[in-house]
């Protein structure tokens, strides 16, 4: 009996312990919910008030309220986005220190935003504290040590504390890591060289490849010459096809006339002394519309048709075929080629033409005029109307400025419009000699 008696005991002091224990596990799971519950109540909370803060900084951005900018910055005191949304709204209202200390406060709470440290080096900039802007420069350098954007504002403001020795080194550096950069880079060095070209190159540290390629284009839109043949030559091989077309299409515009046939024919070394017609006997292809060199057939005239032809020649296996066949543009060339000429010459200008059916007020004609002025310099006499194979000539002056002329075929004026044309005439055996004065 006191056996059992114990054994009940036990059992009772047993149930006891659960039930506290059960007790207290229910009593956790309540706290455990009810903290859960105050911590989702201020996720919501913070939620909101980060989800509101935001949405007033857009307004005030966008607004230029400073009342909502700083009511988003009470809000999220320690969010660097909310700062720098009042800094964007001081700044555009012209308040700049208050925007300088605003965008102070935003770089501390995000220390590793190099665009945050960028833009209060560039406000501090306009306060004119080159100092405190360096030092913010400083910090978006160290920030992202392997980017360009931050070297390149640090190098700029280092350019204008006249620092050019640390500012061109750390251009160049930025230029090289991007190459997007490189354009800037030579208008700037241009510019600092007062447009010399020897000092500018040594400034942008023009040694690669492409930026041979690069400061050649930018040459040729300058119009220097001499200086982008110069650049030609020393990387021509890196040069795409499209790229020499822009080179000498901007050296034509500048009427570089020698240089640009430099580059269109391959001599880059400038030693193009030769007068000649290029490909005189159109053997080649015909080209439509270009402003090169070669021979050149207008696309503004579409009475007007322009072929290869290979059964009927004067030369070699191919001739010049132009159709005529309704109203045209008498002063428009029909067919030209400018040609590289030496000044204070006299030329000849030799072709063979043929003539079928031409009926017009204005016939064909060889003309030949000044590239640079347009003057009119010499002309053939009237094309035949009928005919076979025929050769003429006619006779030039170069002006003392003269570099380049231009052979084109045109029609004489008509005495009345419209003055349509029509007919066939072959060209063939074109050529250019030194006429003996």
């Amino acid at each position: 009996m006191p056996f059992q008696r114990r054994g009940h005991a036990f059992i009772c002091l047993a149930i006891k312990t659960q039930i506290k224990l059960s007790r207290r596990w229910v009593i956790a799971r309540i706290v455990g919910s009810l903290l859960g519950i105050v911590v989702c109540l201020l996720a919501i909370v913070y939620s909101a008030q980060f989800g509101l803060s935001r949405l007033l900084s857009r307004y005030a951005v966008l607004t230029r309220s400073i009342p909502a900018a700083v009511e988003a910055v009470q809000l999220t005191p320690t969010d660097a986005d909310a700062h720098r949304a009042l800094a964007n709204v001081f700044r555009d209202v012209q308040m700049y220190r208050e925007a300088s200390r605003q965008l102070e406060i935003a770089a501390s709470l995000r220390p590793t935003d190099d665009y945050l440290w960028l833009e209060l080096g560039t406000l501090r900039d306009e306060l004119s504290d080159s100092e405190g802007a360096l030092q913010a420069f400083d910090q978006a350098v160290a920030q992202a040590p392997f980017y360009a954007h931050t070297r390149w504002q640090r190098a700029n403001l280092r350019l204008r504390m006249g620092r050019y020795d640390e500012a061109f080194a750390e251009l160049r550096e930025a230029a090289r890591s991007n190459r997007s950069f490189l354009p800037s880079l030579i208008d700037l060095a241009w510019s600092l060289s007062k447009e010399d070209a020897n000092v500018a190159e040594q400034l942008a540290g023009i040694e690669s490849p492409d930026s041979r390629v690069a400061f050649a284009r930018f040459l040729a839109r300058k119009g220097k010459g001499k200086e982008t043949v110069e650049q030609f030559r020393l990387a021509a091989t890196s040069f795409s096809d499209e790229n020499k077309a822009e080179l000498v299409r901007e050296l034509i515009s500048a009427r570089a006339y020698r240089e640009a046939f430099d580059i269109w024919s391959g001599s880059a070394a400038g030693t193009t002394n030769n007068v000649e017609i290029f490909d005189g006997g159109f053997e080649g292809t015909i080209r439509f519309g270009t402003t090169e060199f070669g021979w050149n057939v207008s696309r503004e005239q579409p009475k007007v048709e322009a072929s290869l032809d290979t059964s009927d020649k004067d030369s070699g296996s191919k001739s010049l075929r132009i159709a005529f066949d309704g109203d045209s543009t008498s002063s428009a060339a029909i067919v030209s080629q400018t040609i590289i000429v030496k000044p204070l010459q006299t030329y000849r200008i030799n072709f063979a033409v043929k003539a079928k059916d031409i009926v017009s007020g204005g016939t064909p004609i060889m003309r030949i005029v000044d590239a640079r002025t347009g003057v009119t310099l010499g002309s053939s006499i009237n094309f035949p109307q009928n005919s076979g194979w025929q050769k003429l000539s006619v006779d030039f002056n170069t002006p003392k400025e003269s570099d380049a002329v231009v052979l084109k075929l045109v029609r004489n004026e008509c005495q009345s419009a419209p003055c349509p044309i029509f007919g066939v005439i072959w060209l063939d055996s074109v050529s250019i000699e030194e006429a003996k004065q």
